[in-house]
């Protein structure tokens, strides 16, 4: 999601962000008005994938009815993400390595529910998953998340090792050293 939606502010710097990724490694991309509540789940029911990455907007609360990620045409809740996440037609699907949940507070939850929508994929599924613990500016996450495939497309390099690299560039760069800008993300599940 670029543009705005409801009452969520535009984020221009997906498009950079999911069209250097897509540069990286084979994707499919729904991009604003593609990204759909219906195109997703059929994507996610019908393409078999290992790694998936939303770069959307997403809150989490523990109130189910609080807690989604953000389409162009609305919202997907938690208990859907959940049963989209677990309900693959795809028998020879492999199973999700890695879901990136590339949005402001994803990894945030509360005192009743913590790891956020995080710890909600993992627990669906998922073996591992990237998220942010607060919100996030936009053009750093961009650049922290084509950093994390580059690095992650390396021989022998982890998820985990994939992160501390991709928060290495990050610091390097003067306009992105502070803390605020690359250490927000955390890898819940394997780290492997």
């Amino acid at each position: 999601m670029t543009e705005g939606n409801e009452e969520f502010s535009p984020l221009p710097g997906v498009k950079a962000e999911v069209t250097e990724i897509g540069a990286t490694v084979p994707a499919t991309i729904l991009l604003d008005r593609q990204f759909t509540t219906k195109a997703l789940q059929t994507r996610i029911k019908t393409l078999p994938f290992s790694v998936m990455h939303l770069a959307t907007h997403g809150q989490f609360s523990s109130k189910a009815e609080e807690t989604f990620i953000l389409t162009w045409d609305g919202r997907i809740d938690v208990k859907e993400l959940s049963t989209l996440l677990t309900n693959r037609e795809l028998t020879d699907s492999p199973a999700i390595e890695l879901l990136v949940l590339s949005a402001c507070q994803t990894a945030k939850g509360d005192n009743r529910a913590a790891l956020g929508l995080a710890g909600v994929a993992v627990r669906s599924g998922a073996r591992s998953t990237l998220a942010s613990l607060w919100m996030v500016s936009d053009e750093s996450t961009a650049e922290f998340m084509v950093q994390f495939y580059q690095q992650l497309l390396k021989p022998g390099v982890t998820k985990a090792e994939a992160v501390r690299q991709a928060q290495l560039q990050l610091l390097k760069q003067p306009e992105f050293n502070h803390p605020y800008f690359w250490a927000s993300f955390i890898l819940i599940g394997s780290w492997l």
